[in-house]
Order: C-alpha cells, then structure tokens, then sequence
C-alpha cells in the first residue's frame, strides 16, 4: 500500500505558506522531487536523511505525484508547547496530527459556536473541483467592482475529499498572499487552514461567526478522486454541502464543472459529476447558475460557433437538472469578454485537469459566474 524510499536532501526548492519543495537524492541513486511539511516534520535542510512515502509519484499520479517526506529521523522537531486543542485529524494514520478546533471546548470561540445556528442568509458557492476557487473569487471581485462596491471578504471552507493539508495547496496560499481570500478554515479530516472545525456545518458557522466572512466557497483541496463510476467521486460532496448550507440557513451556489475541451464525453459540457452531486445528492435547493453570451458584448468570445453551442448545451442540461430536482432556480449570468478579463487577474495560475485558461475557458468561466451570482444576492 506503501511505496517507500529513503534519501539524502540535495537542494531545497520553492517554499509556500506551510510547505517546502526538495530535491532528494534516494539510496538507490534515483533523484526524486520532495513535498515537506515543516509543521509535521520540521524544517528540512540540505544534507538531512529522509525517509519517503513515494507511492503516488511511482504510479504516476499528477495532482499528487510528489515524494512525501514522512520524517527526518536523525532531526526530529522538538516536541510542540504545551497548549489548547485535542482535535485530531488525519486520524489514526502516521501522521496524525493534533490541533485546537475553532468548535471545541478550549477554543475561545466555543461560547459564540456553542449554540450557533444560522447563517443569515450568507451566499455560499459549492464547487466540487479545488480549481474553481480562483475562479469564483474573481467572479466575485469582478461583480463588486462593476456594482461600485469593495471587494467581499471571502473564506474558504476546504473539505476533506482531496488533499487534507490546506498547506499543498499553492492556489489557497497565493490568493491569502494577494488579499483575495480572507481565511482557510479546514474541515473534517483536512487541517492545517486558519481555523480547524469537525465539519462542514461548524467550519461554515465559523466562517461567518469569527472570520466575519461575506461569502464563502466551499470545496475539496486539490486532487479530485474519480472512478469513472456515477458515484465514486470525492465531488459528490459538493450535493452534501448544498444540504449543510440550507440546513443553516445560508443561500446556496452551486458552482458548474463545465468543459469545452476534456477528452471525455461525460466531462463535456456540464460534467456528470455537477449533474449527480447538484441532482441526486443535494436535496435542498440552490441557484444553479450558467454562463450566457451578452449579445451586446462585441467583443464576447462567444462570437465563435461551436463556442456558442457549448453555452447552449450547457444551458439545455443545467435547466434539465433544475427541472428533475424541483427545487434548484437556474440563473443566466451573462460572460463576455470584461469578466474574461477579470480572470486574466487571478493572481495564482488558473489550472484545472492540466488546462489553463486559454485552453479551457468554459471552465473558469462557469465557476466565475457562481461567483458573480453570490455577489449579487448577499444580504
């Protein structure tokens, strides 16, 4: 189950909030590329041995695909002070690890979390693809300037489908470094964001309680897990989390994994992963917002035919879902060629499934528009 290597670090390479890339040179004389989270395993130096967990870069994972650094055995960190917190996450694995949760008794906010119960009607946009963040925040940064008003205070709520440390992703850290996300708050089995919580619901009511957050997208960490079956996906999570958010009260977003260019039949168009999650697994109602071409954009990059009956196909599925589920409101959002733009701003490059946005830009487009939508509906 485990592929393990052990080595020697040769250089260190690009370090994020949390995390440290490292060449490392195995005993067996083969050079690998190293992921170190210095929280767990302590700062890595040049020279340090290491012992790694190399079984996603062996199969040929992509997201995924790093030699994980599990310990540094002869510079073991110093044991952590003494303080608050018994949450722990990763639970029962190696590489457990203990933290103060934002919801349990020590926290200085269990009093205000305690009997929390209400969202106020905040807008929260859903995505089932770590991708669409970026894209949503710009979306909604977009809307506010055009509306003449600040940009929100946006948190992310990370849930545990994909990667469980918020510190692998660079996209979290590069919009924290740019001030375009607020806060982090992992839930579940993820941890190491600005607050932790044991689920969605607590990390949601955390959001809008103690970060003061306005809109808060909801997704897994990077690394999406599929089977090419309806139901073994970490996405189907995303129908679950519309449930949360009506639950408290808050008004639901569901963001579109939406392609023009994947490969795959049942990605084109609206995936089938939006279609079962949005379809089969949310019960409660959500806006389910699409892109539209503006037909006073001149400039839309709609102009295109085949683009353009993209846009109609997905807004032929989206209405076929809303229609079978009852209680979903599709939403036309028009995209044309400034909220384009607005994209090209995103300060962290805009990646999903190995396409950036020149390739895919449906894509981005359909998380973009759920992030205009919350913009527009926030109390």
């Amino acid at each position: 189950m485990i592929t393990w290597r052990s080595g020697t670090v040769v250089s260190l390479a690009e370090a994020w909030s949390g995390a440290v890339e490292l060449d490392v040179a195995t005993d067996g004389g083969e050079p690998m590329r190293a992921l170190a989270y210095p929280a767990l395993v302590g700062e890595p130096a040049v020279g340090d041995r290491v012992l790694l967990n190399v079984s996603a870069q062996a199969r040929g994972l992509g997201t995924g695909g790093y030699a994980l650094v599990v310990a540094r055995p002869d510079a073991l960190p110093a044991d952590p002070e003494p303080g608050p917190g018994h949450l722990v996450k990763a639970r029962y694995t190696p590489l457990q690890a203990m933290v103060l949760g934002v919801d349990e008794q020590e926290s200085p906010h269990h009093g205000l979390l305690r009997d929390a119960d209400d969202l106020a009607g905040m807008p929260v946009v859903v995505a089932d693809l770590h991708s669409a963040l970026p894209a949503v925040v710009a979306g909604a940064r977009h809307a506010a300037t055009i509306a003449g008003r600040r940009p929100p205070r946006v948190v992310y709520v990370m849930t545990d489908g994909g990667a469980l440390p918020a510190w692998f992703s660079r996209t979290a850290s590069g919009l924290r470094e740019a001030g375009w996300l607020d806060a982090c708050v992992t839930v579940g089995q993820a941890f190491g964001g600005d607050l932790e919580a044991v689920t969605v619901h607590t990390g949601l009511l955390a959001a809008r309680l103690v970060c003061d957050a306005e809109l808060v997208v909801v997704a897994q960490g990077p690394g999406n897990l599929g089977t090419g079956t309806r139901w073994g996906f970490s996405g189907v999570a995303a129908g679950e989390a519309v449930n949360a958010v009506a639950t408290l009260g808050g008004q639901s977003v569901a963001s579109l994994r939406v392609s023009g260019a994947d490969p795959r039949e049942r990605h084109r168009g609206i995936s089938h992963h939006s279609l079962t999650a949005y379809g089969r697994v949310a019960l409660a109602a959500a806006d389910v917002v699409v892109p539209v071409a503006d037909p006073a954009d001149a400039d839309a990059p709609w102009r295109d035919a085949a683009r353009a009956a993209l846009l109609a196909r997905v807004r032929e599925q989206a209405g076929e879902l809303c229609a079978a589920h009852g209680g979903h409101r599709l939403v036309e959002v028009a995209a044309g060629a400034d909220l384009l733009a607005a994209l090209g701003t995103s300060p962290v490059r805009l990646t999903t499934m190995g396409r950036g946005l020149d390739a895919d830009p449906e894509a981005f487009l359909a998380a973009a528009v759920a992030g205009v939508h919350a913009v527009s509906i926030a109390p």
